[in-house]
């Protein structure tokens, strides 16, 4: 039955109204990611451009196009490999041919085609994802665990490059289309990014880039139906796979905004970007965020004091790795940070970064102190000597006297350095203040110590002068025995 349906509705007879043309061939160098011939598995497929069947003229396109495309919705069951595998090859080169038509098409392609191919695309892709093997593990465990591959990818991947020339053809009219790409198509495209397979995601990425691009109508959508995701996962969830992925998206999309940034555009950075520093998880997706913000500063240098204001609020307190994570980005964002800027947050910035000197994790101590690296930074330092040295010398002190790394140690005197040949007497007037607060804190604890033994004392004289009277009975008076027993009234 499938020989003889696929064989009515041959390549040649979708090709003979169209006048021929040429197959899709990727650029020498690179194939494309979405590519259904990149597995290594070359499966033979019609030609793309055969001479006309005889008696297909009079075969509507339309008609033609429509019936391919409504074969391609039939789903199969891809968990047992060995399961209608006959029937799945066919589809699959089905499909296949339906790309090359998309790919080579001379006629813009018609409402009824729009339709179908939208219907077809939502029977393939629009699914329930098989279970997470990985459940029951902690984020910092599933980072290095092998990805999930989903087993019907080898049928899914000519599905996405279906989808990708559709979106990308310009046979296809988007103000025609969109009323089938439409709000809830892209709804339901978003929450295929939380796949577990990152070749689906790749795909997607490619994908949703390009529907942004050509559906200018949805951008708004676009950006509203990503910031919820954002919120779930930060708020909610605290999990999902494509994070990254839509990240790397609107790096792009960013990039694109015009000058100056509208109001939308500011709050998408402060309550949907600068959260995502939030879960444990960042680090998956920590170069993809920076993009995003270094993208706004560079757009609106003024938002640099937001950001870094963003930062110490989401400032990690027992997780190292984050705490260098952040100084990285930290560096970055300042690298992009003017001097009206900077003076805003230097306060709250510097007594963060005194606390990371101090660190017992020697090698966030080290970051911090690399930090003096930074041309940029050190010229603003240097600018603002006067109210950030009496801010960080405790903490060069202390490392200088106690920290037990030699590499933090020998750093932190090259930084000490530094400030002696900035400005030698400011250097010596913050030592001698640090002197005096050290000889006041020990006198207190020395007060504090006296204060305490005398009040153990005490205790101890009053335990021995005043000791408890224990009598032998006991025993409590028994009621007496004419008493009578009274039931509890209940009201």
């Amino acid at each position: 039955m499938w020989k003889q349906f696929i064989g009515k509705l041959s390549w040649k007879s979708l090709k003979s109204n169209s006048g021929g043309g040429g197959g899709y061939s990727p650029p020498a160098g690179k194939p494309s990611p979405l590519s259904p011939r990149t597995n290594g598995n070359a499966v033979a497929k019609p030609n793309a451009s055969p001479p006309p069947a005889a008696g297909a003229e009079g075969r509507p396109r339309e008609e033609a196009f429509v019936q391919k495309v409504n074969i391609c919705c039939v789903v199969f069951d891809f968990s047992d490999r060995g399961k209608d595998s006959t029937e799945k090859e066919r589809k699959r080169q089905v499909l296949m041919s339906l790309v090359d038509c998309v790919g080579a098409a001379e006629e813009p392609l018609t409402e009824g085609m729009t339709a179908a191919c939208v219907r077809m695309f939502a029977a393939n892709l629009f699914r329930v994802f098989p279970p997470k093997v990985r459940s029951g593990t902690t984020a910092s465990e599933t980072e290095e665990d092998e990805p999930f591959f989903d087993p019907s990818w080898y049928h899914l991947q000519v599905v996405y490059e279906l989808l990708l020339r559709f979106v990308t053809s310009p046979m296809v009219d988007a103000k025609a289309a969109r009323k089938y790409v439409d709000s809830s198509f892209i709804s339901r495209l978003l929450d295929l990014f939380d796949s577990d397979d990152p070749r689906e995601r790749d795909c997607l990425k490619t994908i949703l880039h390009r529907i942004y691009g050509k559906f200018m109508g949805n951008r708004p959508f676009i950006r509203k139906a990503v910031s919820n995701i954002f919120y779930r996962f930060v708020f909610e969830t605290d999990h999902h796979n494509g994070i990254a992925e839509l990240l790397e998206v609107f790096g792009s999309v960013i990039s694109g905004f015009a000058k100056p940034l509208k109001e939308e555009h500011k709050l998408f950075l402060l309550k949907a970007l600068i959260p995502l520093h939030k879960p444990k998880t960042v680090g998956v997706y920590l170069p993809q965020l920076t993009y995003c913000i270094t993208q706004f500063i560079e757009k609106e240098t003024k938002l640099a004091g937001t950001v870094i204001r963003g930062l110490l609020k989401y400032w990690p307190v027992t997780n190292s790795q984050k705490e260098m994570m952040f100084l990285g980005e930290l560096e970055e964002v300042l690298e992009l940070t003017d001097m009206a800027e900077f003076q805003k947050c230097m306060v709250p910035l510097f007594r963060r970064i005194a606390n990371c000197l101090n660190s017992s994790h020697f090698q966030v101590a080290e970051r911090a102190l690399f930090l003096w690296n930074n041309e940029h930074l050190f010229d603003m330092i240097s600018q603002n000597r006067q109210v950030i040295l009496p801010i960080i010398y405790p903490a060069l002190e202390r490392n200088t006297r106690w920290h037990w790394n030699q590499s933090v140690l020998n750093v932190t005197l090259n930084v000490r350095k530094m400030f002696l040949d900035m400005d030698e007497r400011l250097l010596l007037a913050c030592q001698n203040n640090f002197q005096a607060d050290e000889e006041k804190r020990a006198a207190t604890e020395e007060r504090r110590r006296l204060m305490w033994e005398q009040l153990e004392r005490n205790a101890a004289a009053a335990t021995f002068h005043h000791h408890p009277v224990i009598t032998n009975d006991t025993s409590f008076p028994a009621p007496p025995s004419s008493a009578p027993l009274v039931a509890p009234t209940v009201t």
